[in-house]
């Protein structure tokens, strides 16, 4: 498996789990994303953008990286570029760093409706800020090593069908969820005797979206 860490420009902060996640990937930084570098302590080997968000003061180093540039007025997000060019260098598995928050809301959406896109194509994706993760799921099983007390949320994409939570302080047992609703969403991790938490899905799209590492002020 070949994992390619695409740095975005919406919110990160450094934890321990994000350290271990992204530890041996390749890199490549989306336009303002450059910046996360500085923070991970990473050298990307591209910066794909059409540059117009470039961060103050950068070192020499970062600022020496190879650049891919695109014109502004384009049909695909800094963010978007950069996975497709993860994807032509062999990328199987990719973690979105800094996926979530930011001043675009919109490319936040982006980036949660194109992972699921992503994973329907085979492509295995984790979207994080650091303190949030987000994880698509498709129909299947999933489990997650989140630690007992871990808030959660399951956001559908479409209508739910056969939804299973276990290992949750509210277990959910082969539901219906219409889309739009909030019967999902903040659930708390609780180990039972079989496990962690494990997700099952008849049918639909949705995304796991945790918190390992809550912000004081959240």
């Amino acid at each position: 498996m070949s994992t390619f860490t695409i740095l975005l420009g919406g919110d990160l902060v450094r934890t321990p789990r994000l350290e271990r996640q992204v530890a041996g990937t390749r890199v490549i930084a989306a336009d303002a994303g450059i910046d996360h570098a500085r923070l991970l302590g990473l050298m990307p080997e591209l910066w794909v953008g059409d540059f117009d968000s470039v961060p103050a003061d950068l070192p020499a180093d970062l600022a020496a990286v190879p650049r891919e540039v695109f014109p502004p007025e384009k049909d695909k997000t800094d963010g978007e570029l950069a996975i497709a060019v993860a994807l032509g260098r062999g990328a199987t598995s990719l973690v979105l760093a800094g996926a979530f928050g930011g001043k675009r809301a919109d490319h936040a959406f982006l980036h949660l409706a194109l992972s699921l896109r992503l994973t329907e194509t085979g492509t295995k994706v984790l979207l994080t800020s650091g303190a949030q993760e987000g994880a698509p799921l498709l129909p299947g099983k999933a489990g997650f090593d989140y630690a007992d007390g871990t808030l959660f949320s399951v956001l559908g994409f479409s209508d739910l069908s056969g939804l299973t939570v276990s290992g949750a302080k509210w277990p959910l047992d082969h539901v219906e969820v219409v889309f739009g609703s909030s019967l999902t969403i903040s659930n708390e991790v609780k180990s039972n005797k079989t496990g962690g938490l494990e997700i099952a899905l008849g049918h639909g799209r949705a995304l796991l979206l945790a918190h390992p590492y809550p912000l004081p002020e959240s």
